[in-house]
């Protein structure tokens, strides 16, 4: 089954062809990320009028680079939610497009569930039920994938992610946009007891998170430094800073995983590229005896493969869209 996917959820413009769910022939993606980088994050006017200059051509290139005619396709697969509602829409709108003038079935995909399904691309013996772990710019959050398309939230950020607080923590230290890969290599020479940054805990909720106090510490304290004319260990901050991330993170994931029993954890979206946080699970998952799943570094980010992936579990699952399919800013991950 050849599925056509795409992807406009935030600042990349992605289409994919993958065949049976694991086997990708095809992945094209625009970055938008030079663009936005002089506004220190993404600007969503700027990301949605790209997005449309960028689709049609996106497709075509796919299509070539798979070896596959439209002729050929068996289904359109688009992430429908959540993410930047304007941005989400061009996406919608071309999938919609595209599947009514080929006659083909459209599969509406949450975002979250296609950073999920990078993990089977990159790990064809993996299979539910695992515990994962959703770490992105846009999302921070714990999943129990019971099925490919039965999940349950298990814990979420109260505020911000914790990709947004990379992003905003590299903007106040001035080493640029997005965040998370220049913070990830000032670390690499810091002290991460350098600075006693916050874990912050939500008393009634043991497996959420609260990214908002640490992100404000990382913030007052550049401010504060800079009104002294105090100079910062910058790899200090950087290494202390993803130390306080991964605190956060790791601890909550491995407690899902105990609670659940599966032996299994798997990490999804752009921070699980992160290295501190990968080796801290690597060390935890070796503690525990869980099998430890992560995905390389080509399919952490934003891209159509995962979404032609999952959409092809929707789809023996019979999940279709209408023409009325229509983008949303938020969607629950246990709704899809």
């Amino acid at each position: 089954m050849n599925i056509l996917a795409v992807e406009s959820s935030c600042d990349e413009t992605a289409v994919a062809v993958v065949r049976d769910g694991r086997t990708v022939l095809s992945d094209i993606i625009a970055s938008q990320a030079d663009m936005h980088a002089s506004y220190g994050g993404v600007v969503p006017e700027i990301a949605s009028r790209k997005h449309v200059e960028a689709i049609t051509a996106l497709a075509d290139q796919a299509l070539d680079q798979a070896k596959v005619s439209k002729r050929e396709l068996d289904a359109v697969a688009v992430t429908y939610a959540p993410g930047l509602i304007g941005a989400v829409l061009v996406g919608v709108n071309f999938a919609k497009a595209a599947a009514y003038a080929l006659n083909l079935p459209l599969i509406p995909v949450h975002h979250v569930r296609g950073h999920i399904a990078a993990n089977y691309i990159a790990h064809p013996n993996l299979e539910p039920p695992f515990v994962c772990l959703c770490v992105s710019g846009g999302n921070t959050l714990i999943a129990d994938v019971q099925t490919y398309t039965q999940m349950a939230l298990l814990g979420a950020t109260r505020d911000d992610a914790a990709g947004e607080c990379f992003d905003k923590a590299a903007r106040v230290l001035g080493i640029g946009y997005p965040g998370g890969a220049p913070m990830d290599r000032l670390s690499q020479d810091g002290d991460d007891k350098c600075y006693a940054l916050p874990r912050a805990s939500v008393a009634d909720a043991p497996l959420d998170m609260s990214f908002s106090g640490l992100k404000t510490a990382v913030v007052n304290l550049v401010h504060n430094a800079q009104q002294k004319g105090e100079t910062l260990d910058l790899p200090g901050l950087a290494a202390s800073f993803a130390a306080a991330v991964s605190d956060t993170l790791v601890p909550r994931t491995m407690e899902a995983a105990r609670q659940k029993g599966y032996g299994k954890v798997a990490v999804a979206g752009g921070v699980a590229a992160n290295s501190r946080i990968r080796a801290d699970l690597e060390r935890a998952c070796q503690g525990s005896g869980d099998r430890l799943f992560l995905p390389p570094l080509s399919l952490c980010g934003d891209n159509a493969a995962m979404i032609g992936c999952q959409g092809y579990y929707e789809y023996l699952a019979g999940r279709r869209a209408g023409w009325d399919l229509n983008a949303y800013a938020t969607r629950a991950l246990d709704v899809g």
